[in-house]
């Protein structure tokens, strides 16, 4: 993610979404901005920010804002704090809301109204976008719009966020955004900061209580699919079943569905990498085109299909509503190492990147939970990991199925995922004896009805983590690959010299000298050369042995996976694979600790322990893997 403070559109009318979370807010962003959005970090906050623009009829633009959800505006954590500073206009970096517009759940009148008054007494122009109105009819529930307008003061309009036509009444009603409009259709009253207390929340209950009785809707009406479902899905045993299940198959897919786009990448890699070394003579040209780029971006890219299934079962899952219930059945697991169900999402939000897992955890209002959330979630397997994983398993795991049709591979991968989340837990074990032993956990919070995903919000997702991947691929380790490239190719060979240029360059000398920390652990000089680039970002680690291996062997832009499995031992791969289970995030990752905690104090622990469990790990596995013939 870019982690840059972005001014898409840095003048114009803003207007921005509030809402509480699960409502559908941004669903509603998705429709009104379409591809026309980016995604970045607030001034000084990592807490995450969209922003897209919405186009008028007359070709003007507007600024639309998707804020962090939120259930009032007293915020307990730092992203409903961002939500608030916005539109008191105290955000750094963003100026005051035009126009708000309030999300609100057509299935939760009752939780959304109370959210819809705070904002009315900031003094903003206000509409009310009653969303999911198709879901509440379905359960007969019956909302009269114009008597709910009449009751609050305000315009209301129904949307449903996840049909292009359920936004129709909005669109209107910002197309005729104009000073006359907001003048006679809008609310805006006077606000002072000062005269915001407690004693509003609580006329709030009672003026929600009067409004629901009005419209006849007094009554709660449970969905009766959703409880059907979760007396499964919640059941202490039989969840836990599913959820194992799910989660198997998932790195299942992850091998299995992607082996085809893979092969076609490699092709595709290997026949550029002859057709281009086939045009240029021998020099630095050729090697930097083909040793360098080709072999070096070539070999990360060929992840793209693994990263994105991963992604595309995780957004299902969040989607579909599943991901609570896992964080509420996950509860007392995670209570035991003296955690709360509530560190399930930010964990699970570390298996896409360590980043927005860390930024997550900022939703968790105990702060020694927050704590330990945030030094534990670089254990998570993150996507950047996957490419080294799958290398590695590729080259050393035969392709074959077990235990009834199960790809040998896909198990590999689950175990190694499996590894980091034992770590995980481990780690916060230990931690838990220095904290207080008589402090009670209880877990609150919000299980959303179950749902359909929205396909239309699933390939925005998917897309949005294409981008940022690609993105790498063509900044942080396209630059990296040049540098690798400069070192193992500089200086040339001395005349006479009898080993592979590579072994007389910057980078073989380096290597050498590395070599001799790593070599207990069973890493050659091209590994321990490949794990310092690998610092800044961790598919760069296979980008910089595709471009050591092409200088050595000669390979025009060949498959980096024949040519370790011949080169390397098994021991050696184990090792390696025990390595990135534990080993040191990338910097990125460790200055996001920094920040979040407020200084270096905890981002050094964080990278001293997991260096140290990194080297145990590699130490054990590969004499382990020795003795057994390995």
């Amino acid at each position: 993610m870019n982690q840059s403070n972005i001014q898409f559109y840095p003048s114009g009318t803003l207007v921005a979404l509030v809402g509480n979370p699960n409502c559908g807010k941004t669903a509603l962003f998705n429709l009104l901005t379409g591809s026309r959005q980016k995604v970045a970090n607030y001034a000084g906050v990592t807490v995450e920010r969209k922003e897209g623009a919405y186009l008028q009829p007359d070709g003007k633009k507007l600024r639309i804002l998707d804020l962090p959800g939120t259930y009032s505006l007293y915020p307990r954590s730092p992203d409903e704090k961002v939500t608030c500073d916005v539109l008191a206009g105290k955000a750094k970096g963003e100026k005051r809301p035009d126009y708000v517009v309030c999300v609100v759940s057509a299935t939760n009148l009752r939780r959304g109204l109370r959210l819809v008054l705070s904002v009315k007494r900031m003094g903003l122009p206000v509409v009310v976008a009653l969303n999911m109105t198709d879901v509440a009819q379905r359960r007969g529930i019956k909302i009269d719009e114009a008597l709910l307008s009449t009751e609050l003061g305000l315009p209301v309009v129904s949307t449903v966020g996840v049909k292009t036509e359920g936004v129709k009444k909005l669109e209107h009603f910002l197309n005729d955004l104009t000073a006359k409009h907001m003048s006679e259709n809008m609310a805006v009253n006077t606000y002072n900061a000062s005269d915001k207390t407690e004693t509003d929340g609580i006329g709030d209950h009672a003026t929600v209580r009067t409004i629901l009785n009005n419209l006849g809707l007094n009554e709660t009406t449970p969905h009766q699919l959703t409880e059907k479902l979760d007396s499964l899905f919640l059941n202490p045993i039989w969840g836990s079943l599913i959820l194992a299940t799910i989660l198997f198959m998932v790195f299942q897919a992850v091998f299995s569905w992607a082996e085809l786009p893979m092969g076609l990448i490699e092709t595709m890699t290997a026949g550029l990498g002859e057709w281009v070394g086939s045009l240029l003579p021998d020099g630095i040209i050729r090697s930097f085109l083909v040793d360098g780029l080709i072999a070096g971006l070539g070999g990360v890219v060929v992840f793209l299909p693994q990263i994105v299934i991963l992604f595309f079962f995780i957004l299902l899952l969040e989607e579909s509503g599943y991901l609570p219930r896992a964080a509420l059945l996950l509860d007392r697991l995670m209570g035991s190492v003296g955690l709360s169900g509530r560190s399930f999402i930010p964990l699970l939000s570390s298996f896409a990147c360590a980043i927005p897992g860390i930024m997550a955890a900022r939703t968790i209002p105990n702060p020694r939970d927050r704590l330990v959330t945030i030094l534990i979630a670089p254990l998570m397997t993150c996507s950047a990991r996957l490419p080294v994983y799958a290398l590695l398993i590729g080259a050393f795991i035969p392709e074959k199925q077990v235990w009834g049709g199960f790809e040998q591979q896909g198990i590999a991968l689950f175990v190694l995922y499996f590894a980091g989340i034992l770590g995980a837990f481990a780690v916060a074990w230990v931690l838990k004896r220095f904290g207080n032993h008589q402090h009670m956990r209880t877990l609150m919070m919000e299980l959303p009805d179950y749902h359909w995903p929205n396909v239309r919000n699933l390939l925005i997702g998917l897309w949005q983590r294409v981008d940022i991947f690609m993105r790498r691929v063509g900044g942080i380790i396209l630059t990296l690959t040049i540098v690798m490239w400069f070192l193992a190719s500089f200086p040339s060979a001395p005349d006479g010299a009898v080993g592979a240029p590579i072994e007389y360059s910057f980078a073989g000398t380096l290597g050498r000298w590395l070599n001799v920390l790593f070599a207990p652990i069973g890493f050659n000089w091209q590994i321990s050369i490949a794990l310092i680039p690998g610092l800044a970002a961790r598919e760069v680690l296979v980008s910089a042995l595709a471009t050591v291996y092409a200088l050595s062997s000669g390979d025009d832009g060949g498959a980096l996976m024949p040519i370790i499995a011949s080169q390397w031992s098994t021991a050696t791969a184990l090792s390696l694979l025990a390595w990135f289970v534990f080993a040191p995030q990338c910097l990125s990752t460790i200055a996001t600790i920094k920040r979040e905690t407020g200084g270096w104090k905890m981002a050094l622990i964080t990278a001293g322990y997991l260096f140290a469990l990194a080297y145990l790990a590699s130490f054990v596995t590969y004499r382990v893997a020795l003795s057994l013939g390995l």
